[in-house]
């Protein structure tokens, strides 16, 4: 990268110079501080919850397990249930296999595996089988979205 642009762009897309074109060291610094301080690690969690039997309530929980990650355990939140089903069938059993496939793999780009609810269905124990076989992190939640402790 060239002087020019490295001027430009800083670190972290921080522009060293300000409205003018003159250098600013001291807004720069600030500005960059401030951009290190926006990348605070928050874990990828995977929402394992019932999807199959009361579809409908079932979605309306895992949006709501979603958004008790984002919003009040600071994560970010992956429930594939809630996408899969947009365009894959659950009721066609060569769709439902490929979205359990995926399933795996997507759970394979998380850090953890959140568990919520008391009713596993044998979906949810595939994915739960298959994060501890992984080593990975796995929480369980009430349907009241209560941590429990557990015995893994």
């Amino acid at each position: 990268m060239n002087e020019q642009m490295r001027c430009k762009y800083g670190t972290g897309g921080v522009d060293k110079k300000n409205s003018e074109g003159y250098p600013d060291p001291t807004a720069y610094e600030a500005l960059t501080n401030i951009k290190k301080e926006d990348k605070v690690f928050k874990p990828l969690v995977y929402i394992c919850s019932p999807y199959a039997g009361d579809v409908e309530r079932n979605t309306e929980r895992a949006k709501v397990y979603s958004r008790f990650a984002v919003i009040e355990r600071d994560a970010i939140a992956f429930a594939p249930h809630l996408l899969f089903p947009m365009y894959l069938s659950d009721d066609d059993p060569a769709e439902r296999e490929l979205a359990l496939f995926m399933d795996i793999v997507f759970l394979g780009k998380c850090n953890e595996l959140w568990v919520f609810g008391e009713n596993i269905t044998k979906g949810m124990q595939m994915e739960i089988d298959k994060a501890k076989k992984r080593h990975m992190t796995i929480r369980y939640f009430t349907e009241d979205m209560e941590e429990v402790e557990t015995c893994n």
